[in-house]
């Protein structure tokens, strides 16, 4: 008796003075909380680079960073000398269309004429050719009168249909050029409206990054737009975890800018494809209470709560190894089966109660 008396003394030392330097602690019953860790950052709603779609020269920067705009705000003008020529020359081509088609109405009167006139003569020889065929059917009138009639009729159709042709080519002539000098102009207009660089939404400029002088091309970045004082999270999250993620989970948001605060907000969208140089996903969250004097490009951290237990008993994620076994002594491993987990803590669903100690492996 003796002998287990101290065996017992030992191990209590061991277990409850840690006197070979080994930390310890029992499972409590605490709430808990499993989660995706996120990071990203603040951008405003609808937020855009605004590129050029021609090359040029900044001629004039209309705007400056903090300015509100709205759609179809003059941004930039870029050189549009040589635009403003083409444009002028097809406005000069339309006018001389224009007038060329009232110069050839007299020319389209005179066919229309022609088909009327071909159409009467083609009438009366058509009655005329009858007549003859009903008289050669009785016997009456020679072989030579009934051909000539029928000659006559022939010419008179031939001629009425050429007439009908020659209208309808003049009045496409005339639509066609009228239209092409149209098109021409309208294009040109357009390409000129392109030196002109217009806001595309209602909102806020947030950058100008270009200066009159300048050259800039289609790849040239001129400045950056979004909603005034509306704001989204555009996260990346682990290809590990995209799976446990769905649009309408809450989230945690914490910002380098606003120290010691956590804000709530909601995941919004996700996109379906994952990017291949940093394996994460995108996706976009909103804030339920944003805070104050948000900026565009602020770095946020994101905690994407998957699911929450009320009582959960929960042991430091540090004390588990092997995925699913703790020390319950020195030299002694036991199994237990793990749940929900977070980046502190781990739930334990069986193989520990409250009542047990549990070592931190060395």
């Amino acid at each position: 008796m003796k002998r287990f008396a101290c065996i017992f003394v030992v191990i209590a030392l061991v277990l409850g003075g840690c006197s070979d330097g080994w930390e310890r602690t029992k499972p409590v019953i605490s709430p808990l909380t499993e989660s995706v860790y996120a990071t990203g950052n603040v951008k405003a709603t609808d937020q855009y680079s605004v590129f050029p779609v021609v090359s040029g020269i900044v001629q004039r920067v209309m705007v400056k960073a903090g300015d509100t705009v709205k759609v179809g705000t003059p941004l930039f003008l870029l050189d549009d000398r040589t635009a403003g020529l083409n444009a002028q020359s097809a406005r000069l081509a339309l006018e001389l269309s224009q007038q060329n088609s009232r110069n050839t109405f007299g020319r389209l009167r005179e066919a229309e004429l022609n088909v009327n006139t071909a159409r009467a003569k083609y009438e009366l020889d058509s009655i005329m050719y009858r007549r003859q065929q009903r008289l050669w059917e009785q016997k009456i009138g020679t072989r030579q009168e009934y051909e000539l009639r029928q000659l006559t009729y022939t010419s008179s159709r031939s001629n009425y249909q050429a007439a009908l042709t020659n209208l309808a080519l003049h009045q496409t002539q005339i639509r066609n050029e009228l239209q092409r000098a149209r098109i021409n102009y309208d294009i040109s207009r357009r390409l000129e409206d392109d030196y002109m660089i217009r806001s595309s939404l209602n909102g806020k400029i947030y950058d100008v990054l270009q200066e009159e002088g300048e050259l800039v091309t289609p790849q040239t970045q001129l400045a950056i737009i979004g909603r005034n004082n509306s704001f989204l999270l555009e996260l990346q999250i682990d290809e590990d975890d995209i799976a446990r993620v769905k649009v309408g989970q809450p989230l945690v948001v914490t910002l380098s800018s606003h120290p010691g605060q956590a804000f709530d907000g909601r995941i919004e969208k996700i996109y379906p494809i994952m990017d291949e140089r940093s394996r994460t996903f995108r996706a976009e969250a909103s804030f339920i209470n944003p805070p104050p004097d948000l900026f565009p490009n602020l770095t946020v951290e994101a905690n994407i709560i998957i699911r929450t237990k009320n009582k959960a008993l929960l042991i430091p994620k540090n004390y588990v190894v092997d995925d699913n076994h703790v020390y319950i002594a020195k030299d002694r491993k036991q199994p237990v089966k793990t749940g929900l987990r977070d980046y502190r803590k781990v739930e334990i669903l069986d193989g520990l109660d409250t009542t047990q100690y549990i070592y931190k492996p060395q």
